[in-house]
């Protein structure tokens, strides 16, 4: 950056012919324009200016150099001021990964791209775990507390785990009225890719400790495919509310030992952790945060 502000001084000096007038342009004393202009030359081992008591002008080495200096200062006028139109109309692209909950994400997602058409998003759905520094993602959003010290986070919004059913399942099945009845039901299980190990059912019992798991019946590492098991009366399955409340209100799957359930879930964004956040990465979490849970009011 000094290097930057000798070749400035140097420039005014030499379209002006005058230090002082150098300096009242550049807002500094003539003898700061000065020294830094001697500076240059001392770096540089060739005299930029023949000087005298009245004036100085430019040597052959001086106004060869001034073009170059014009065009180095010429180049980065253009790039602060492509970062600036940057800021004001984010552009280029942005790599993000998400949790495998499409019909949560990407009403959100497309209404971002709609209003950022010249942001080009390359997606990633994936469960796993993902390294955002070390895979160079920009962003990603998952659940639970971040555990890497060199990511930022912001908190979205809350979710609950359900069980629920179809009504023809529970019809042959019978309605469990506790956690014990589960013994003799169907049970379809999520398995967590990143560890393999089930994703547990946020039960309690009467005595508020938590009872053993429920027998299984399915394990599988998507959502959706347990859902669509669910919804063809298969089994009972422990799913997020925003993912069962359409299947809810059209009456095609049921609540089930909804007094029994504790849990509540946090998704979170995470990018790397940085002085200065692109104009990109910033527009696109604080559109998430405003959108993404803005309509999904908590089943109850």
């Amino acid at each position: 950056m000094e290097s930057l502000s000798g070749i400035t001084f140097f420039v005014q000096a030499a379209e002006t012919m005058s230090f002082s007038e150098a300096g009242r342009n550049l807002g500094v004393s003539s003898s700061t324009v000065g020294k830094s202009v001697s500076r240059l030359e001392e770096r540089l081992g060739v005299r930029l200016f023949h000087r005298s008591t009245r004036s100085i002008r430019l040597t052959a080495e001086g106004s060869m150099f001034l073009e170059r200096c014009r065009r180095i200062l010429s180049e980065v006028e253009a790039a602060e001021l492509e970062l600036s139109e940057a800021r004001l109309n984010p552009r280029g692209r942005l790599r993000i990964s998400m949790p495998l909950v499409g019909m949560l994400v990407m009403p959100a997602i497309t209404a971002f791209m709609h209003r950022y058409p010249d942001i080009e998003l390359d997606v990633d759905f994936s469960d796993r775990m993902v390294d955002v520094i070390e895979e160079g993602f920009d962003v990603v959003m998952r659940t639970g507390e971040p555990a890497d010290s060199r990511l930022m986070s912001r908190t979205l919004g809350c979710y609950q785990l359900k069980l629920v059913a179809s009504p023809g399942y529970l019809e042959a099945s019978g309605v469990p009225e506790t956690p014990v009845d589960l013994v003799q039901h169907a049970c379809l299980h999520h398995r967590f890719p990143s560890t393999g190990r089930l994703e547990p059912w946020p039960l309690k019992s009467s005595t508020d400790t938590p009872i053993l798991s429920p027998p299984v019946t399915m394990i599988c590492n998507t959502s959706t495919a347990l859902m669509d098991v669910a919804l063809a009366g298969l089994g009972i399955a422990c799913l997020p509310d925003f993912m069962v409340r359409p299947s809810l209100s059209t009456g095609q799957l049921h609540l089930v030992l909804e007094q029994h359930i504790v849990h509540q879930g946090t998704f979170r964004l995470l990018w790397p952790s940085s002085k200065f956040l692109s104009s990109k990465i910033r527009v696109f979490i604080d559109f998430m945060a405003e959108t993404l849970f803005a309509d999904n009011d908590e089943i109850r």
